[in-house]
């Protein structure tokens, strides 16, 4: 429908007045700092600044980085646009990240050893954080755990899977399954930049992309979205984890989640009952849970007499420490 000339005119006259009187009030009554800025380095504060204030601002990029000692080509620029993707939701995605400096506090001290005591690396307790951020996380395709293992990967990695005991949940168990699924995988590609590609897209997925486009090296290989992001998402959380200062992260020692304190009894009969096995040990239904989340069920029928380590908290086990 066409409007009347004069209506036209009178129509865009107003709506010229409304924008310059919203304009003026913005100056008037916005708080600006410091009055109005003339460029952005004005309003801009660098993250090593002592008077930093939080806001949007581009993330700092390593001039070098490596992933289990096998140096990242940050001077290709798909290679860098990658990581830096990925150091920017890291480090604005502020409430997970946190959480995530948080619980490894409690769990790198579990992860660390069994890596080092395997040969794997000590970069891929931060695949662990990529891959669970250190939950008991169940995946649609129902992966499990800390490592997210596939049900029949775990059976082959040796990992004990029924309707009462899933090791998936179990920390130092899934974690020492990991290392043999890694360590087979560096054995075949000669590297752990691949090893860790393989563990999010499967050894047979890498085969054939190998294949496919005549190489192997992972920094030259279209993965899918997915595989094409996974170490450089495992990278940027090195990164931010090595420097958190450095990405806008302020914790202080008090602000970290404890280890947990714990012992542990061997069992090789029947639990009937675990929360009145809980109570044989002056604690609860839930504390035994939280120690021990590979036990599924609220009993332990183990028929073939397994022996098996269960953990009982010690004593003032809840108590956070001022």
């Amino acid at each position: 429908m066409n409007c009347p000339v004069n209506f036209q005119k009178h129509f865009f006259a107003i709506l010229s007045l409304v924008s310059f009187v919203a304009v003026v009030l913005a100056f008037i009554f916005l708080p600006w700092r410091g009055g109005c800025a003339s460029s952005l380095e004005q309003v801009y504060v660098s993250p090593d600044s002592s008077t930093f204030i939080p806001g949007v601002y581009q993330v700092p990029i390593p001039h070098k980085i490596t992933f289990a000692g096998e140096e990242v080509p940050l001077h290709y620029f798909d290679v860098r646009e990658s990581l830096d993707r990925e150091l920017q939701v890291n480090t604005f995605w502020h409430s997970q990240t946190v959480l995530l400096l948080k619980r490894a506090n409690r769990y790198f001290p579990i992860i660390e050893p069994i890596l080092k005591e395997n040969g794997v690396p000590d970069d891929f307790k931060y695949l662990a954080v990529a891959e669970s951020a250190l939950t008991q996380a169940v995946s649609p395709s129902q992966a499990v755990g800390f490592w997210q293992i596939l049900e029949g990967t775990g059976k082959e990695l040796g990992l004990e899977i029924t309707k009462e005991v899933d090791e998936r949940y179990h920390i130092e168990k899934s974690t020492q399954a990991a290392c043999k699924f890694l360590k087979k995988s560096y054995d075949q590609y000669g590297n752990w930049t691949m090893a860790a590609a393989s563990y999010n897209f499967g050894r047979n997925g890498i085969a054939r992309q190998m294949d496919r486009q005549m190489n192997e090296n992972y920094y030259d290989m279209v993965l899918g979205e997915e595989t094409g992001r996974y170490v450089f998402r495992i990278l940027a959380i090195k990164a931010i984890f090595e420097n958190p200062q450095a990405y806008g992260f302020y914790l202080n020692k008090a602000d970290l989640y404890p280890e947990l304190r714990y012992k542990e009894v061997s069992v090789d009969s029947t639990i009937s009952n675990i929360a009145q096995f809980a109570s044989k040990f002056d604690t609860n239904y839930k504390i035994i849970k939280i120690l021990n989340p590979w036990l599924r069920e609220n009993y332990l029928n183990n028929k073939v007499k397994k022996s098996y380590a269960i953990k009982i908290p010690q004593k003032n086990f809840r108590e956070v420490e001022q």
